[in-house]
């Protein structure tokens, strides 16, 4: 599954669309739609959604060793 296609279901499972979503993190709604076709959100992008729809985003690597890279 895509990063797009989490963020859209997020926002079914949190009963918010995708316009509200964009304007909670001062988007407009087809900046942030056009974002999410092509999948060039930042990661900072995905820090505001998760915290605006009250979840946790976590983006790492974890090597054979067990470390992580964050």
């Amino acid at each position: 599954m895509t990063t797009s296609e989490q963020i859209r279901v997020l926002c079914v499972r949190s009963g918010v669309s995708l316009s509200e979503l964009a304007r909670r993190i001062d988007q407009s709604p087809q900046n942030f739609n056009a974002k999410l076709k092509r999948n060039t959100l930042t990661q900072e992008e995905l820090n505001q959604v998760a915290k605006v729809l009250g979840a946790t985003f976590e983006q790492y690597f974890v090597l054979d060793n067990g470390e992580q890279v964050k």
